[in-house]
């Protein structure tokens, strides 16, 4: 929902709280809805990021000149162990390749160089688990001897250039060692994130085909352990593709657990299998790895990373976006089976050559809602990179910061958000709490770092427009287009593209599957990148991202397909029909809610059925879908062409008025949706859905 700016009455003056920071001032501006666009109001002053000579210099020489622009960057962040031919091949859109002809290596870059620079000891991570009651801080030179040593086992095992490895394990120091060994090789990492059921290990093995498969043995959870190795077991029992083995990482001080000797080995005994491995160059157009995002569950969609453009990206972004320097302790609190895992706990830190905090833990139950302010004050943490939701669950749990009051937050500067919306009542709770600028910035699985942000490292504004995701990132040329690809105006709603050729480090294929790749992102919108984001931007070059356009629920920024959801729940032996979307939740944001129809003579009671679907998909997709609104109705609203209407009845459950389209085959049929809805406590004011009589 978009609100109106309404200046700075609640949060007050922001150069008054951010002492020491760069404030500019700037006047209110209110997008309002009239007649589905959106119209600006204010004082006629503009936004001084307008003026900003040094963003608009960067960002027009990224732009105009992108060869010259992002070949610089490339021979000064970046060691090559052959030089570049060619910056940038755009010959075969979009299919787009930069530093062509030039040989690299990433762990050479994170690792070695570092080493070799005499920084070895140089603290890489601090793994800080109130689940284990341990902090463990990891130097340059542990990782190089442990990640070269696991490298030169992994070659033992017949690992080589170009073979995939898959990646099973919790928010531990070894799971960057295994994500650097392998590429180490020149071989291609598939981190699947340790929440996922078997099921949906065994897909991403199926598709990637992996050499070997790294797991640890167990995971943490409040109150429970998670037995990764019984999950591993059980999907490659069910899996079309066997690995040549397991590469177990026992976590001796929480479980011991028993392995199989004919599958696995552990990861110490590979330490010592094999000679130290120096570093194998590759192409910089070759994947760096594979990332598995949003999709149903029998057509995985697995990004490719390409390793030359990922790298100069993500060392540019983390001074000009974060503003962090080398001395400096940077925590970004998710997880490496997510993108911003990937980029800004793996990659990023060490290219930066800076210390980063791994937090095993809730931001809440581990044990108190304290932790977030604890680690602020103990690692002496300079900048913070999160979902709104961890601090929609402090604020819920101890909205007068109780817990975390006692702790010191001098070291802080900022906070940046991503991932999800994030409400401007938590936004303000936020300033007025850790007394920093709280930035919100927009990118994608597919792109790997910001195409839109308030960046510190051009002196952009700390106090942008309300909403706003930030102006343009360097190299991205944004547009807004409407349904019949003619440009929206200023604040007008549309669909967000960005124009080809896409910067360096965005994905460069999907691995198996060029014609998805190219359907998918490229063909709607021909010579424009579709991010499938809806949005405007405002007359000062700020964009709006409002919401997304396809069928993904974003659930404490973790993003879940709902064809996946309702591919779940139709395995159920009494379902005949089902159509699960989002709904709006405090804490997550947003969460799944299930409406089914039930085969014919089915007499179970609803709430037995609704039980055992929870079930199902805690064991199918696990328990990140946090999956726990199911209804039974008599029927779902389709089209007469069979598309079931899911946006209708999710702006139903919001109370929003709803217009059917003329098409659909029975409007009688929300009647029951809306006792279905009202049961779990939504669409408690909905209006009637109205029929319109404009054929869609």
């Amino acid at each position: 929902m978009l609100s109106s700016f309404d200046g700075d009455k609640k949060n007050g003056n922001f150069s008054a709280q951010y002492e020491g920071s760069k404030i500019h001032s700037s006047p209110p501006v209110c997008p309002c809805v009239t007649n589905a666009c959106f119209v600006r109001h204010s004082d006629g002053v503009q936004y001084p990021d307008v003026f900003n000579q040094l963003y608009l210099d960067t960002y027009r020489r990224s732009i105009e000149t992108p060869e010259e622009f992002w070949g610089e960057l490339g021979q000064q962040l970046i060691d090559w162990d052959m030089p570049f031919e060619k910056v940038l091949d755009h010959s075969n859109p979009p299919f787009t390749k930069w530093y062509v002809g030039g040989y690299l290596n990433a762990c050479y870059n994170c690792v070695d160089r570092h080493v070799i620079a005499g920084k070895g000891d140089k603290v890489a991570f601090i793994h800080d688990s109130p689940m284990t009651n341990t902090v463990r801080k990891v130097t340059y030179q542990e990782l190089y001897d442990r990640i070269s040593s696991l490298a030169g086992g992994l070659r033992q095992l017949g690992v080589q250039k170009g073979d995939r490895v898959v990646i099973y394990m919790p928010l531990v120091p070894e799971v960057v060692m295994a994500m650097l060994a392998t590429v180490r090789l020149g071989a291609i990492h598939s981190v699947v994130f340790g929440g996922f059921a078997a099921s949906e290990l065994c897909t991403r093995i199926e598709h990637a085909e992996p050499k070997v498969v790294i797991a640890a043995n167990c995971g943490i959870e409040p109150n429970k352990i998670i037995p990764y190795l019984d999950i591993l077991h059980d999907a490659i029992e069910m899996s079309a593709w066997k690995p040549i083995c397991n590469v177990i990482f026992q976590r001796s001080n929480v479980l011991q657990s028993p392995i199989d000797p004919k599958t696995d080995i552990l990861w110490e005994k590979v330490m010592t299998l094999g000679e130290k491995a120096e570093c194998v160059p590759v192409e910089a157009s070759d994947p760096l790895y594979i990332l598995y995002t949003s999709g149903t569950t029998d057509k995985p969609k697995g990004v490719l990373r390409p390793t030359g453009g990922h790298l100069v990206t993500l060392a540019y972004t983390f001074n000009s976006i974060y503003g962090i320097q080398p001395d400096d302790v940077w925590w970004a609190a998710s997880d490496l089976g997510w993108v911003v895992g990937h980029s800004y706990i793996c990659y990023g830190p060490l290219l930066h050559g800076c210390t980063a905090v791994m937090y095993e833990g809730k931001p809440d139950r581990t044990p108190d809602p304290g932790q977030y302010f604890r680690i602020i004050e103990q690692h002496k943490v300079s900048a913070v990179f999160s979902v709104p939701t961890a601090f929609r669950v402090i604020r819920r749990v101890d909205p007068e910061i109780k817990c975390g009051s006692k702790f010191s937050l001098k070291s802080l500067r900022t906070i940046f958000i991503a991932g999800e919306h994030c409400d401007l009542e938590t936004k303000l709770w936020m300033e007025n709490v850790f007394k920093v600028p709280v930035l919100n910035h927009w990118w994608q699985t597919e792109t790997g770092s910001a195409i839109t942000a308030t960046c510190l490292g051009f002196n952009h504004s700390l106090n942008p427009p309300k909403f706003t995701t930030g102006l343009p990132y360097v190299g991205y040329e944004v547009d807004v287009l409407l349904p019949d690809g003619s440009q929206a105006e200023p604040n007008e709603l549309g669909r967000i593209v960005i124009k080809l050729p896409l910067p360096p480090g965005n994905m460069c294929n999907l691995y198996k599957n060029p014609e998805l790749f190219e359907r998918t992102y490229f063909r709607k919108y021909p010579g424009y990148y579709d991010t499938m984001d809806a949005g405007y931007k405002d007359e000062s070059g700020y964009i709006f991202v409002t919401a997304r356009d396809d069928d993904v629920i974003n659930v404490a920024g973790h993003r879940i397909s709902t064809s996946s959801l309702e591919d779940a729940v139709l395995r159920h032996p009494d379902i005949g029909d089902a159509a699960v979307f989002g709904v709006p939740e405090p804490t997550k944001g947003e969460v799944p809610l299930c409406l089914y129809v039930t085969k014919n003579d089915v007499t179970k009671p609803s709430n037995k059925l609704s039980v055992e679907l929870i079930k199902i998909i805690r064991e199918v997709i696990g328990p990140i879908a946090a999956f726990r609104l199911v209804a039974r109705v008599q029927a779902l609203p389709r089209t007469r062409s069979g598309k079931t209407m899911r946006k209708s009845m999710a702006d139903f459950a919001r109370n929003k008025q709803v217009v059917l389209p003329a098409t659909i085959e029975d409007a009688t049929v929300f009647t029951d949706i809306r006792r279905a809805l009202q049961e779990l406590g939504y669409a408690m004011t909905a209006p009637d859905p109205v029929l319109s009589m404009r054929k869609m």
